[in-house]
């Protein structure tokens, strides 16, 4: 069988061999869930960029400019990270460029692998049956919070893990142990994520239909995949 493994934080990427992998980046609240969304609805590509000077400069180039820093939308940017800012295609045929706290970092750290999908629970079935039909081990990349585990991605984590098993085989504890808790928790998303420092960190912001949008299963039926440095959508 093929193999997948869980890196909890961009930190520890170095300990993981890329090469001849998919990786599967996932920053649930809120980078790739916002990604997604804005595929979904019409974003025709998104460059990604760890540094906030070097996305504010895209503007020049006609892109729409996303920032975030610490939860809140960063001085001088046209958006945030708000996934609910794009649905009814609010931003349709535009190209944007965005950067965040911990999303677009872990990223830009997965460079080196075969491919780089978009992870977040909105497409979670259409990521599925992608990675089933490839022939590739799996690493799924947390992007954490500022180099820290977090409960969110590493539920989602849990959650590839578990659909993954008919294809897909744990190469490491972390993997194994990431299952197991989406087996007992993953009844119960929004339940047990209320509980995550992420989340309340969201609801001291009260956006909680942000929270609400990550936290819902399979609305599109589409990957984002990083090429070339860009970002775009394919319908599964």
């Amino acid at each position: 069988m093929r193999k997948v493994e869980i890196c909890f934080s961009p930190e520890l990427i170095h300990l993981h061999s890329l090469q001849g992998k998919i990786v599967v980046v996932v920053d649930i609240f809120r980078a790739t869930s916002t990604m997604i969304s804005a595929l979904a609805n019409g974003i025709s590509e998104i460059k990604t960029f760890a540094d906030l000077e070097e996305c504010r400069s895209m503007k020049s180039q006609g892109y729409l400019i996303a920032g975030e820093r610490n939860g809140l939308t960063a001085p001088g940017f046209e958006l945030g990270n708000s996934p609910v800012a794009y649905l009814n295609e609010a931003y349709s045929g535009k190209k944007l460029a965005m950067t965040t706290t911990n999303g677009t970092l872990a990223i830009s750290k997965s460079a080196e692998a075969d491919e780089v999908l978009i992870g977040a629970f909105p497409n979670l079935s259409a990521t599925i049956q992608y990675l089933q039909g490839k022939k590739q081990d799996v690493l799924i990349h947390c992007a954490g919070w500022k180099g820290m585990y977090n409960l969110e991605d590493s539920l989602y984590a849990g959650a590839l893990v578990k659909s993954l098993e008919s294809s897909h085989e744990p190469s490491e504890d972390g993997a194994l142990a990431m299952k197991a808790l989406f087996e007992k928790e993953g009844h119960d998303l929004k339940g047990f994520l209320s509980k995550a420092s992420h989340a309340k960190r969201l609801q001291n912001h009260n956006i909680e239909s942000d929270i609400d949008f990550c936290l819902t299963l399979d609305l599109f039926s589409m990957i984002g995949k990083v090429e070339n440095g860009t970002l775009t959508g394919s319908e599964i």
